[in-house]
């Protein structure tokens, strides 16, 4: 069984603090929207799936507890506090189209007469509890297809070696994963023969979560260093890379974890197939291309300290974008729930519909 990073009962919401992982498995508890900022904004959760869930559910939370005069109150309420959330980290797409999505929903259900306050507020409250179902299938949807076309590729009953940056599993979804989700299923089919994944600094998503889940899921892999990726497409013969996505531009460049632009760059050099893996709500047609994708600056902290450790000498500046965009170029195809498309793909197929 996959971990679960969100625990949603009952009205109550925790979160496993992956910050402490892979040390200490913690789930704290998130009692409303100014807790669901902050470990979205400390990366106490983080994925940009998860991110919207933790969000939104953190509203609901804080719904259920309150009273409202009228719908109109409930609908500023509503979208005062989603546009808060969206500023918690803002290159992930999928909190925006969420809160853009639930602001529509609110101001429709405002405007119907014949919907009374509190019908408002339980179909308000039910819509977001509705997305932790549907992010687990969407995720499954997304495994399967992305095994098939992965699996497309090989001759005969052929096993594969799949390289992933980041952490894209149940740590970043409610479930199952995207790109994990993917290496999952070909688990399942017997199909996987390795899975690398690299160590992702300077936050090491992939060292201590990506790792943590391949080892409680029993799944054959090994960690590499950031820097060993082209010895390793050298000496390996690594079948595909799959990473997830935090916005996909319409034009399929896509904005992922740093350190994914330049393994894209390295898979072209060595004829390997460089797959995104991310639900439908990552892409954004509204940004036309990658040069328009707001790159998140974090802390230089994180750069030059491990925990309280400090590693890098005093008095060094730092650059520390939190995302870096692969050019579509360089992307063989996107896996939705919707299935596989080329990045030249997406305007014409979806353009109008999203």
């Amino acid at each position: 069984m996959s971990l679960r990073a969100i625990k949603y009962e009952n009205n109550s919401l925790e979160i496993l603090d992956q910050l402490l992982l892979p040390a200490q498995s913690k789930y704290i508890q998130v009692k409303g929207v100014e807790d669901g900022w902050k470990v979205i904004n400390k990366m106490q959760v983080r994925g940009a799936p998860a991110i919207a869930i933790v969000g939104c559910l953190s509203l609901a939370v804080e719904l259920h507890n309150e009273n409202f005069e009228s719908k109109k109150q409930l609908r500023q309420d509503v979208e005062g506090k989603l546009n808060y959330l969206v500023s918690s980290r803002p290159t992930a797409v999928n909190m925006k189209i969420a809160a853009d999505e639930l602001i529509m929903l609110a101001n429709k259900l405002s405007e119907d007469e014949t919907v009374e306050l509190q019908d408002m507020k339980t179909l308000f409250i039910t819509t977001i509890e509705a997305m932790l179902v549907k992010d687990i299938a969407d995720n499954r949807a997304i495994g399967d297809f992305g095994a098939r076309e992965i699996l497309s590729q090989v001759t005969g009953d052929s096993q594969v070696r799949i390289l992933t940056h980041c952490n894209t599993g149940s740590l970043a979804t409610a479930g199952y994963g995207t790109a994990l989700g993917v290496i999952r299923r070909l688990h399942e089919l017997k199909r996987l023969e390795h899975v690398y994944c690299t160590e992702t600094r300077p936050y090491n998503q992939g060292a201590r979560l990506t790792a943590y889940e391949l080892v409680h899921d029993k799944i054959p892999a090994t960690l590499i260093v950031d820097s060993m990726v082209a010895a390793l497409m050298k000496h390996r013969n690594i079948s595909a890379v799959v990473v997830g996505a935090d916005r996909v531009a319409a034009n399929g460049d896509t904005a992922n974890k740093i350190g994914t632009y330049q393994i894209a760059v390295l898979a072209k050099y060595h004829g390997v197939s460089f797959y995104v893996a991310a639900p439908f709500t990552s892409i954004d047609m509204k940004i036309l291309s990658g040069d328009h994708i707001i790159i998140e600056e974090r802390p230089d902290h994180e750069m030059t300290h491990v925990g309280e450790h400090r590693i890098a000498a005093k008095g060094i500046t730092c650059w520390n974008p939190a995302f870096d965009v692969t050019p579509a170029s360089l992307i063989a195809g996107i896996i939705t729930e919707k299935g596989v498309f080329r990045p030249q793909d997406l305007i014409q197929q979806f353009g109008q519909d999203t």
